[in-house]
């Protein structure tokens, strides 16, 4: 506050928090340029794409400085002072919230949506009507390399909606992977379900799949070598390509489910009986057999049968309570 032709502005503080002098005026300096916002649009691909990478066409619309004012607005290309904030943009509103106590908020002008400038209706642009901005469409390629991942982003700088005094955002798509029939992906590698016969997981197998860029790989089991239930198997760098190294590869993972007989004759039974390792003896005696209690085993679906028990001890305890509360009304009425 002190005298001198370097002297500090008494209201900077104010202005640096609310943008503008509390008894009118803008500041003195120049406004600083803001950023404008991204646009974020999702962009769908297949596995397909994403292994053996694309490019696609899309066509958008967006907001562009007006060619003929130069994004003034106006055919002078000159603007007055908005008189609803003094050229700020911004407005500041005092709230009373109590004895001794008033919130302050600041919010964009209505009157000129936050420019600080109003044009006359005689003096506007007759291209974009005043608006500054023209609508534009665009065509953009968007480059999919292979590799990419689901939800990874791929960004355009600068070709969001363009304003005066901002500096423009930028067009963001983000990858998002469609289901795939057949393959599923974690990071690098792929994963496929498979299932076979048991005669196929005894003797051998052999199929053909198909990959994802047409290739048709021969799967087959070693001479001898029996598959187990629920067992997995890799093949090398049959996986999905590593992004911007596409020439490595992870690793392709086959899940095998074994499917058996639903049951079998006496003379498959004993077909195999002389095919396969002898059955484990039993330790019991005869004597000792007859006197054990026989059991009968029944299919069951273990998740319907938790489900079915969970919900039968849900309404017992239900019933429960709607007893104990029925007895409290009672023992209430005899005492009354």
């Amino acid at each position: 506050m002190g005298a001198g032709g370097g002297g500090h502005n008494p209201f900077d503080i104010f202005e640096s928090f609310f943008g503008g002098n509390p008894f009118g005026g803008g500041s003195s300096r120049g406004r600083r340029q803001r950023r404008g916002e991204d646009v974020v649009h999702p962009l769908k691909v297949s596995l397909e794409d994403l292994y053996l990478g694309t490019s696609k066409k899309l066509s958008l619309s967006r907001n562009v400085i007006c060619s003929k004012c130069s994004g003034k607005g106006s055919k002078s290309g000159a603007s007055m002072k908005c008189a609803g904030c003094q050229g700020t943009g911004m407005k500041v509103s005092i709230r009373h919230l109590g004895p001794s106590m008033i919130q302050q908020m600041q919010h964009p002008c209505n009157a000129c949506k936050g420019t600080g400038e109003s044009i006359s209706d005689k003096d506007r642009c007759p291209q974009c009507k005043g608006e500054k901005v023209v609508p534009e469409k665009k065509v953009l390629e968007v480059i999919v390399e292979k590799g990419m991942q689901n939800g990874q982003k791929i960004t355009f700088p600068g070709e969001a909606d363009e304003a005066p005094d901002t500096i423009t955002g930028d067009i963001v798509f983000v990858l998002q992977q469609k289901e795939h029939p057949r393959f599923k992906r974690r990071g690098e590698d792929l994963f496929v379900e498979h299932t076979l016969s048991l005669t196929e997981a005894l003797c051998g197998f052999q199929f053909v799949l198909t990959h994802l860029d047409g290739r048709q790989l021969l799967i087959k089991s070693n001479p001898g070598e029996v598959v187990k239930p629920d067992s997995t198997k890799a093949i090398n760098d049959e996986g999905m390509p590593i992004y911007q190294r596409p020439f490595m590869k992870g690793n392709l993972y086959i899940h095998f489910t074994v499917e058996f007989p639903d049951s079998l004759s006496p003379d498959q039974v004993n077909a195999l009986e002389t095919i396969l390792p002898p059955k484990p003896t039993s330790q019991l005696t005869d004597m000792e057999l007859d006197e054990c209690e026989e059991t009968t085993l029944h299919d069951v679906n273990i998740e319907e049968e938790m489900r079915r028990k969970q919900q039968q001890a849900q309404q017992e305890a239900y019933d429960e309570d709607e007893e104990m509360h029925g007895g409290a009304q009672r023992v209430q009425c005899a005492q009354q």
